[in-house]
């Protein structure tokens, strides 16, 4: 192993969560790179809504449970310490974006190249895996991802979700000219706009019964809004060429993908229901497309350009700033009508300090 001249600790601060609604800040050992691993010194970390979900209920479904403690936050950008034998020395001291992902590499869906979907995938923050709430942190060589100068420590991190922006745009085949329905104004509506438009739609079109994050998303992207509970989305005529939900509400679904015209796609991408009821009749009879988003493939380097050239504002999206022992303020921020990401910065007991 290779590393800095800077000492690397034995220890780090590490936020713990013990169970649903209990939280600590322990030293836990820092980690060795593997051969093919770098040793990445954490700046900063997003708040997920799954780290939210494990964090309020334990649990995401039936997909994973929380049965052990577990370190939380998989959205995350540091700097290389150190590096495994087989990696090259050189990157010691790179700033990089973590894509928090470990596939097996050698199943028949790592070679056909969805690695997202590899059975044996271990990815940070889902049980029993450990995030990157804590100091410093391992992952392959090639799942750290140089950040240009100009992307702030935040904007590395927030690659994170608008990769799951990306992977949404290229499964809805949005492209210039193309018409889009977003449900739901939240922080993936909210980048999702933002990245349709980076994609080349003509029309964003967003759908949210909240006025305050209406106005948000006129603001990132969108060129127009809908109250669904004054305008039913699915009797306003639109036909658009692609519905991306972003809310998880079964309503929603129903009327984004009835907003569908002929050869259409739906994209689901946020946590919903385990099942619903959908408008097949209209999915058949028009022959649309009802695909979902798990995850990413092959997006860090488009998501660290799309920032670099404007195209995507990531910094003014953090809303809450926390130090490593606010973990818990920082997951429940998500009640205050105004946030939109919050940043925990393992670095420093209080954000400041």
């Amino acid at each position: 192993m290779s590393e800095t001249s800077a000492t690397i600790p034995a220890t780090s601060a590490t936020s713990t969560l013990l169970r649903a609604g209990e939280l600590t800040v322990e030293q836990r050992p820092v980690p060795k790179p593997a051969a093919d691993e770098v040793l990445i010194e954490i700046a900063a970390v997003g708040v997920c809504g799954s780290d939210v979900h494990y964090y309020r209920h334990g649990r995401i479904g039936d997909f994973a449970v929380v049965e052990s403690p577990l370190i939380l936050g998989h959205e995350a950008s540091g700097r290389i310490v150190a590096v495994g034998d087989d990696v090259d020395e050189r990157r010691i001291g790179e700033r990089v974006a973590i894509e928090p992902q470990r596939p097996c590499r050698v199943c028949r869906q790592c070679k056909a190249g969805r690695y997202n979907l590899c059975p044996e995938m271990r990815f940070y923050a889902t049980p029993p895996v450990d995030g990157a709430f804590t100091g410093y942190v391992t992952i392959p060589a090639d799942f750290a991802h140089p950040v240009p100068d100009e992307l702030s420590d935040e904007a590395a991190a927030l690659l994170e979700p608008l990769s799951v922006a990306i992977t949404t745009m290229r499964k809805a085949r949005i492209v210039p000219g193309s018409r889009v329905l977003v449900a739901g104004a939240g922080p993936i509506g909210i980048i999702c706009a933002q990245t349709a438009r980076a994609f080349g739609a003509a029309e964003v079109i967003v759908s949210d019964p909240v006025a305050d994050r209406r106005d948000r998303a006129l603001r990132y992207g969108a060129t127009s809004v809908i109250d669904p509970i004054a305008s039913d989305p699915a009797e306003l005529g639109l036909a658009v060429d692609a519905f991306i939900d972003a809310s998880g509400a079964p309503i929603a679904v129903d009327r984004g993908i009835r907003a569908v015209g002929p050869a259409g796609v739906a994209v689901l991408v946020g946590l919903g229901h385990s099942t619903m009821e959908l408008p097949v009749e209209h999915i058949q009879n028009n022959e649309i497309i009802v695909t979902g988003v798990f995850r990413y493939t092959d997006t860090w380097p488009v998501a660290a350009q799309l920032v670099a050239n404007g195209q995507v504002d990531l910094d003014s999206l953090v809303t809450g700033r926390f130090g490593l022992d606010e973990v818990r303020a920082a997951l429940e921020s998500d009640s205050e009508p105004t946030s939109l990401k919050s940043i925990v910065y393992p670095a420093v007991a209080r954000y400041g300090a």
